[in-house]
């Protein structure tokens, strides 16, 4: 069998400088982020406990889409892995298409992050404005992350190890609550919460399941170690660890922190707009309680703005590097991180300030439906690319991964099917529909873009066969 050569994305120049420790928080936090903390509060307002059977189906089928990320990975780990595979087993088109919309989804999910953020402040000081804490926190994410990656990895390494002992720690003092009686809401805490108001799906089954593409959002940067593959120390080692620890992350952080929020609280007191964490401590009436969990979902909130910027210039470096994206995103600062692809995507996170100051009451909703349908668009090209790889192996065309996803390709099947029941659900939502709209548009831009690309290089479109058909 002769392998044969592709274009890749150029890991030369990249500084491998993030330790197994850092991606394990990293994987870990990526679990964690604002569609927990925030968004769960209208997904609940929504479905009743319900929600919390709503989180561990759409958990199910992540850990899927991680396993057959992960034999992709160690495949061939890559940063900016996505496009890549996309481009090696679909074809170039599918690459340029997935790259841009990687970067879309993180551009988009900054804004929200950063709507988010700046929700959390009014906790503390109701008079700043929302886009005064947006801009903020903008400018100094920025700084982060053009040091150099040790310092995101690190500072990312740190916000995670915030939400993670928070979220365990309002895990135990709710159980304390629950068994203990103790605090304010003591009297009517109770496990039967869960069911004993209207039952566990108040509103109907077909309610809850609505809240999928809610749920899906709070799922986005799981797949955030495939980026971080080129700047791993090991990655044979640290990425197979990271994603085989995602269905404990996800029952512990998802399913287990709700089911003890909706035992101590009952779901008819959360609203929209509000973090359901915050509203449950208020109500325990632990002193500081409420202004400690408001940090967290703080850092939340950062940690994932800050893994955003951190995305989207490896991915408009991947872009360059295949003449997909202009020149000037290959390079590197003599820090060794892509500068220029991070100031443009950081520019363009300013419009999330601007919805701030036009829309402050509707900015967060706006902007996680569109991340979540570039989110959804990126894990189908991972699963599409999965199946492409393991019928190319089974075919003897491409070697075994050495971290194989269990089912082989079957599983890839079912979340994709999945997947595209949860985007009917989105233009079935009144609310969600509107980035179908932002969605067509993007696909237009992006066809145009792609046929400007081929008039200026024609060779453009077969320069980057798919692998499987070149090895012999």
């Amino acid at each position: 069998m002769t392998s044969a050569k592709v274009t890749e994305a150029p890991e030369e120049g990249y500084e491998r400088g993030l330790g197994s420790r850092q991606v394990q928080m990293i994987a870990i936090g990526g679990a964690i982020g604002v569609g927990l903390f925030m968004g769960a509060g209208a997904n609940i307002a929504k479905a009743g406990p319900g929600i919390v059977l709503m989180y561990a189906l759409a958990g199910v089928v992540i850990f899927f889409i991680m396993r057959a990320l992960g034999e992709l990975l160690l495949y061939r780990p890559v940063s900016g892995s996505f496009a890549e595979y996309a481009r090696e087993f679909l074809g170039p088109f599918f690459g340029f298409v997935t790259g841009w919309t990687y970067w879309l989804m993180w551009v988009v999910t900054g804004m929200a992050e950063l709507t988010a953020a700046a929700i959390y402040i009014h906790f503390w000081f109701p008079g700043i404005p929302q886009w005064v804490s947006a801009l903020v926190f903008l400018v100094v994410l920025f700084g982060v992350n053009l040091i150099s990656v040790k310092i995101f990895g690190e500072v990312e390494f740190w916000f995670s190890m915030i939400k993670v002992t928070a979220i365990i720690g309002m895990i135990v003092i709710g159980l304390g609550v629950l068994t203990l009686g103790f605090s304010d809401a003591g009297d009517t805490a109770a496990v039967s919460n869960l069911w004993s108001h209207d039952g566990f799906f108040p509103n109907g089954i077909g309610s809850s399941l609505m809240t999928l593409q809610g749920v899906m959002f709070a799922y986005l940067a799981v797949e955030l170690v495939g980026v971080t593959a080129g700047e791993s120390e090991n990655p044979e080692k640290t990425l197979p660890k990271a994603i085989n620890t995602l269905p404990w992350r996800i029952i512990v952080f998802y399913v287990g922190a709700l089911l003890v929020i909706l035992s101590v609280v009952k779901w008819t007191e959360f609203s929209a707009g509000e973090s359901p964490f915050v509203h449950a401590f208020g109500r325990i009436g632990i002193p500081l309680a409420a202004g400690i969990v408001n940090f967290v979902v703080l850092t939340a909130a950062l940690s994932s703005c800050n893994s955003g910027m951190y995305s989207t210039g490896r991915m408009l470096r991947g872009l360059a590097a295949n003449k997909e994206a202009p020149q000037a995103f290959a390079r590197l600062n003599a820090r060794k991180t892509p500068a220029v692809g991070i100031g443009v995507s950081v520019a363009l996170m300013g419009i999330g300030v601007i919805l701030n100051y036009v829309v402050p009451e509707k900015a967060f909703a706006y902007v996680t439906s569109v991340a979540t349908a570039a989110g959804i668009w990126t894990w189908m090209m991972i699963l599409v690319s999965h199946i492409r790889y393991r019928r190319a192996v089974d075919a003897g065309r491409l070697r075994a991964s050495s971290f194989p996803a269990p089912g082989g390709a079957l599983f890839s099947w079912v979340a994709l099917v999945f997947l595209i029941g949860v985007t009917g659900m989105i233009a079935a939502d009144a609310d969600a529909r509107v980035c179908l709209y932002v969605a067509a548009g993007w696909a237009v831009a992006l066809a145009i873009g792609w046929a400007v690309l081929k008039k200026g290089d024609p060779a453009i479109a077969d320069r980057d066969e798919s692998r499987f058909e070149k090895v012999g």
